[in-house]
């Protein structure tokens, strides 16, 4: 089995990068703070390279970053991470934007993308249902992938396998 891996590139002037393995199935989430028992799919790639991290606003309306830039050049195809039901297709402020619920409360958006869904189509994990497009801070060169729990962002990540902890080992002579 060819195994996938993430870069996680961390905020400037870091010199802390991760890998995530990336090719365990789809999952879910009851609870914001419950991670879910299996994994999604990636909706790009492979190669999968996270370009910018899921940032947490301190408050609902400051900024921040409320997902992860996964890189993607205009016109590849974008699958479906778990099952749901698209709920909404279409423009927002420029970009098209595709939402899928996930039940239990979890939805996924991404952006810049044509979509290839309307909403109310059942989708299937790993289903293509988009092209990616451009506009949007990712004009180009990525797609934004986030994620909503009960209308909460939360860390993509979570939801791939999260980033893993990292061990230091002793130096040997």
């Amino acid at each position: 089995m060819l195994a996938v891996l993430v870069v996680v590139l961390a905020a400037p002037g870091s010199a802390a990068a991760s890998t995530v393995d990336a090719t365990a199935p789809i999952g879910r989430a009851d609870a914001i703070g419950e991670a879910p028992a299996d994994r999604w799919v990636w909706p790009v790639g492979p190669p999968v390279l996270v370009i910018e991290p899921f940032r947490a606003p301190p408050t609902p309306y400051s900024a921040g970053h409320r997902g992860i830039d996964l890189t993607a050049a205009p016109g590849g195809t974008v699958v479906a991470t778990a099952p749901g039901v698209v709920s909404f297709a279409g423009p927002v402020a420029g970009r098209g934007v595709l939402s899928i619920d996930h039940g239990d409360g979890v939805v996924s958006s991404i952006e810049p993308v044509d979509a290839a869904v309307a909403a109310g189509d059942a989708v299937r994990a790993g289903e293509p249902v988009a092209t990616v497009a451009t506009g949007g801070h990712c004009d180009g060169e990525c797609i934004h992938l986030g994620v909503r729990v009960h209308g909460e962002y939360v860390s993509p990540l979570r939801w791939f396998g999260g980033v893993p902890r990292a061990v230091l080992l002793p130096m040997t002579g």
